[in-house]
């Protein structure tokens, strides 16, 4: 069993960064692909980015390569999303997920393992 939980959302100006944390209970959470996911009002859940176990393979949202970054440190079983140059569209609540294939784990379609409740972004202009 593992239990996630994210911190680090709030509200910050456009431009600015963030970097949430999501921490992992349980002892298998380096056997676990991770990623992040977003979910605007209104909108359907999107894919945001992925690491694996290892964290040595990553893979992003094409449209947010470059302004992200998916870390982990296993052991501190926590995965990280350092969040650059934010813009009002990047404004929802994020989520961070658990799945053991990093192949699967890119698609809001697979049924994850585990999600975390979710932390509130706001980007304001």
């Amino acid at each position: 069993q593992v239990q996630l939980v994210e911190s680090g959302g709030g509200l910050v100006q456009a431009g600015g960064s963030l970097r949430l944390s999501c921490a992992a209970s349980g002892r298998t959470f380096s056997s676990y692909a991770m990623g992040w996911f977003r979910q605007a009002p209104g909108k359907e859940r999107e894919f945001v980015a992925a690491i694996s176990s290892s964290g040595i393979r990553t893979y992003y949202a094409v449209s947010l390569k470059g302004r992200f970054t998916i870390s982990r440190d296993n052991a501190k079983n926590t995965v990280y999303l350092q969040m650059n140059n934010l813009k009002p569209e990047d404004t929802a609540v994020y989520y961070c997920a658990a799945h053991s294939s990093f192949q699967t784990i890119r698609s809001v379609s697979t049924p994850m393992d585990y999600w975390g409740q979710g932390t509130q972004v706001t980007v304001s202009s």
